[in-house]
């Protein structure tokens, strides 16, 4: 049965909360039962803004290159069921001004079948396709991969039939709580893979990464006159989308990060 309308309004009011809530997981046997209810056996990646900086021997002219995008994009074209919600309830239940809050998750794969019909709607290969340009140009960057929060959540599965593409901002994003939740649950969500975040000789120390990227990770900091971005970095590119001397570089070294990260997820959800 899906989910009822106020259990929705009840996550929306417990949302200003999620710090709290996350930090209590950091004790041991409540991590381990938050762990097992909510997020056993999710991998969710971080695909980073677009555009980005490939380095290494063969770089191609610009017109040529993958763009990380393609990652989704892949899913989408394969998948036999697309859903998409109305509204971000992230952004929605944080009173979101910078960020269109209509601009919701994405859900692909036979499980979304059974969400709610009052959450958002089915739509066709090219709607979706086209929901993920307009998310990427208003800003967001997607999270996509296996989440057993929204399986339950949206009281549908099974999880390995459910892909969730969420479409994010830095400043509303659940996981916001990476810097707070307890090591073994932050680890479920990663960077892209052959990817890495580096600040260049450019940098001045102005701390404009620092007070506007709102890392969600809390991975970027000043030491010095130089911003060092931590091991805690998803990748979203947000620091250096923001950088006014374009210091920081989103660089992607292997060219096979397409084939590996569409491998990596679809070992986890099978959305044909």
């Amino acid at each position: 049965m899906a989910r009822g309308m106020w259990f929705v309004r009840m996550l929306r009011a417990g949302f200003p909360y999620r710090g709290l809530m996350a930090r209590l997981t950091r004790v041991p046997l409540v991590g381990a039962a938050a762990e097992h209810m909510l997020f056993e056996g999710d991998d969710l990646m971080v695909l980073p803004r677009e555009p980005v900086l490939f380095v290494g021997e063969d770089v191609k002219p610009e017109e040529e290159v993958v763009l990380p995008s393609r990652i989704v994009e892949h899913f989408v074209e394969n998948a036999a069921f697309h859903w998409i919600m109305d509204e971000c309830i992230c952004r929605r239940s944080n009173g979101c001004e910078d960020y269109p809050v209509e601009l919701g998750c994405m859900f692909l794969g036979e499980a979304a079948r059974g969400i709610n019909p009052k959450l958002g709607r089915r739509v066709t290969r090219e709607e979706a396709l086209e929901h993920l340009r307009r998310c990427r140009e208003a800003g967001l960057y997607h999270l996509v991969g296996r989440n057993k929060l929204d399986t339950f959540w949206l009281n549908v599965g099974p999880g390995e039939r459910l892909l969730t593409i969420c479409n994010c901002c830095t400043c509303c994003c659940l996981w916001r709580i990476l810097p707070v939740v307890s090591g073994s649950i932050s680890s479920k969500v990663t960077r892209m893979p052959g990817m890495s975040v580096r600040v260049s000789e450019r940098c001045v120390g102005c701390g404009t990464c620092v007070r506007e990227a709102d890392c969600i990770a809390g991975a970027v900091s000043l030491a010095g006159s130089r911003a060092v971005i931590g091991s805690e970095c998803r990748g979203c590119g947000r620091c250096a989308e923001v950088c006014p001397e374009g210091a920081i570089d989103v660089v992607i070294e292997d060219p096979g990060f397409i084939e590996e990260s569409i491998e990596r997820i679809a070992g986890k959800v099978d959305v044909t």
